[in-house]
């Protein structure tokens, strides 16, 4: 294994075992307590779609969590179905508000204030996890800021290898790979010429140094790792190579194969979990982070599109339209999937496009109180999914950028489903407010 991936390896181990310190291993029970039964998972789940941990809790909100507990243990079914209602009793009241509403907007003007586009978001952005770093959710911009932050933390330790990840993640691909190409070319250099001492040394003022790695990130650092020290040559800069000068442990084959292997730290896409009454899940303008254009350039795209169409006056075939279907699909990077319940609760989660729709499975499976509980996802068409249909990607079924699904039980009648709550308690306090 290199020294890389071992690097890669420890921090990922640091940071599952920061998790089990934090509460990750499990709740425990009495010793005459009769054991729980296993937990079966349904033929369609696969790793079941766990949401990311909170913050600790207060010892107000401990106090405040454990009267509420001790509350709902002397509830008795007839409770629980009260709450039920109350909640049936919310969603009917703001399917009426929004009716209300849509009368409003239509006697006033499309020129409104700011407010009415942010209530109309239907999130407020993509968001994702870095297990390896912390157990923040952060938007991309906000990762980026944070990975940097923690591998030059990290170059004091371990010079050469934190280096090489900064190169990667801390500029563009493109000054990345160039960078990359021309360090490579000096330590095969040195390596292959040991007794041409012209490969010792590197004018700094020299066009391609300047160009492709005198100004990367992470560059230098790796030089200073490699054996390399800046040294004044007739007044002018120099970095000149020593075998002495090379950091512990390393030679020049292993900071090569660590330069080679680099590779970008990896985010993983929060689901961002909202769970939505009625009048909240309406059409709604998705943030800008979903695009892989700006909306600004995508408008100006349609346009000439449209102008385009309108100028030829000629009939598209049923190829034109499909490649017109294509490129708007590839406007987007990520899809807001939204699954409605009988009882006209909702639930949303951000999906990447390439997601595949056992994914989509597996995520309401997670939010179930019975996880084992068949069931099965419609469009709004009545189009169900098959066996088949699981291992393609949301982008393939076209499922994208925003899309609403039906949950049905099979065989249970509409009455029956539309009195019955399937969320866990969790999700259900997760409805957000007006």
């Amino acid at each position: 294994m290199s020294k890389i991936k071992k690097f890669f390896s420890r921090k990922k181990e640091e940071a599952a075992f920061k998790l089990k310190l934090g509460g990750g291993m499990g709740q425990g029970r009495t010793l005459n307590a009769a054991p729980s039964p296993p937990n079966s998972s349904n033929s369609k789940s696969g790793n079941v779609y766990v949401p990311p941990k909170r913050q600790e809790m207060s010892s107000e909100a401990r106090q405040a969590a454990s009267a509420a507990l001790a509350r709902i243990e002397k509830r008795e079914t007839k409770d629980f179905n009260t709450s039920l209602a109350a909640i049936k009793a919310q969603a009917k009241r703001e399917l009426e508000a929004e009716q209300k509403l849509r009368t409003e907007e239509l006697s006033v003007s499309s020129g409104q204030s700011s407010t009415t586009t942010k209530r109309n978001m239907a999130c407020e952005g993509v968001f994702f996890r870095c297990p390896l770093i912390s157990e923040e959710i952060l938007s991309r911009k906000e990762w980026k800021i944070k990975i940097k932050e923690f591998l030059y933390q990290q170059l004091e330790s371990e010079r050469a290898l934190t280096a090489c990840l900064i190169i990667c993640n801390c500029n563009t691909r493109e000054k990345a790979d160039d960078c990359i190409q021309t360090l490579s070319k000096y330590l095969e250099n040195i390596y292959n010429h040991p007794e041409e001492e012209k490969y010792y040394k590197i004018r700094m003022s020299n066009k391609i140094f300047s160009e492709k790695v005198r100004y990367v990130e992470g560059a230098l650092d790796f030089l200073l790792a490699a054996g390399f020290r800046e040294i004044d040559i007739d007044g002018e800069p120099f970095l000149v190579w020593s075998k002495e000068n090379v950091e512990n442990d390393y030679d020049l084959p292993i900071l090569l194969d660590a330069l080679k292997n680099a590779e970008t730290i990896q985010l993983d896409l929060d689901r961002n979990i909202r769970v939505l009454m009625p009048s909240q899940a309406r059409s709604a303008e998705l943030p800008d982070d979903f695009y892989r254009i700006s909306p600004a350039e995508i408008k100006r795209e349609q346009q000439l599109r449209s102008e385009a169409i309108e100028n030829s006056q000629v009939l598209r075939t049923k190829a034109m339209r499909e490649r017109e279907e294509q490129r708007n699909l590839r406007l987007y990077r990520f899809a807001l999937m939204r699954v409605k319940f009988p009882n006209g609760i909702y639930i949303q989660g951000t999906f990447n496009v390439y997601d595949k729709i056992r994914d989509i499975y597996e995520f309401v499976q997670s939010c179930l109180i019975d996880e084992n509980l068949d069931f099965n996802l419609v469009t709004a068409n009545g189009v169900k999914f098959t066996d088949e249909d699981m291992e393609k990607t949301l982008y393939d079924l076209r499922l994208i950028p925003n899309i609403v699904l039906l949950f049905t039980i099979p065989g249970a009648t509409t009455s029956l489903a539309a009195d019955t709550n399937f969320l866990k308690e969790e999700f259900l306090m997760l409805v957000q407010k007006m």
